[in-house]
């Protein structure tokens, strides 16, 4: 759903109180292809931070135990779900249809060289692909993404375009994140690593299940 559906109501509400990020921030209008998303964490960042969904203010979602150095910025795209359709994809490819989605909005991991020095921002982002992560049953793809016009990974195009070394801390930082000492090793899996016509797909269904999450909502 369109938050534009809400006006001038919507409007009115927008210029008196801070809008939700997940549902009062719109997409944009060149979605997939580029995309606003929502900064909870940066590199700097000690501690894990979320938006709380309820509120929409950032909050404190655990401590890292261990040395876990977060390698890009990351949050979520807003008016985005990761649903039935969102699941599906994993679903069929790994052949597992107890594969759910896990009912948050789309991570999403920017790639920029310049020191942004902490969250709760907006920011413009080129999806160029995406790690098909699985943790427990549930879908939790990452999108990765460019920095629009940042002057040195601006340019790449693809997943392809990215240095195997900074896939590499991408991945290890998304599998080890959530380990706690003396705990088992987590759930989590990368299963794939895809390109960008599969990340702009999986975008394209994120919000297809987000008009359905919201409508649901609403005539509940």
């Amino acid at each position: 759903m369109n938050i534009k559906a809400l006006d001038p109501i919507g409007k009115l509400i927008g210029l008196r109180y801070k809008s939700h990020p997940w549902h009062g921030v719109e997409i944009g209008e060149q979605a997939p292809i580029l995309v606003r998303s929502f900064i909870e964490m940066v590199p700097t960042d000690t501690v894990k931070y979320e938006a709380d969904k309820a509120s929409g203010y950032l909050m404190i979602d655990r401590p890292q135990k261990f040395s876990s150095i977060l390698p890009a910025l990351y949050g979520f795209i807003p008016q985005t779900y990761c649903g039935k359709e969102v699941a599906k994809v994993s679903a069929d490819i790994l052949e597992r249809p107890d594969i759910v989605g896990d009912g948050d909005p789309l991570d999403i991991c920017i790639l920029t060289e310049k020191e942004i020095t902490h969250g709760d921002i907006l920011v413009w982002a080129r999806p160029i692909g995406g790690f098909r992560m699985i943790d427990g049953n549930e879908a939790d793809d990452k999108i990765i993404a460019v920095l629009q016009d940042d002057a040195v990974y601006g340019e790449y195009k693809d997943i392809s375009d990215c240095p195997k070394a900074v896939l590499d801390r991408l991945r290890h930082y998304f599998l080890t994140y959530k380990d706690m000492p003396g705990e088992e090793r987590g759930r989590c899996e990368i299963t794939h690593v895809y390109g960008l016509k599969e990340a702009h797909s999986l975008i394209n269904r994120s919000m297809n299940d987000y008009k359905k999450y919201v409508g649901n909502l609403l005539f509940e």
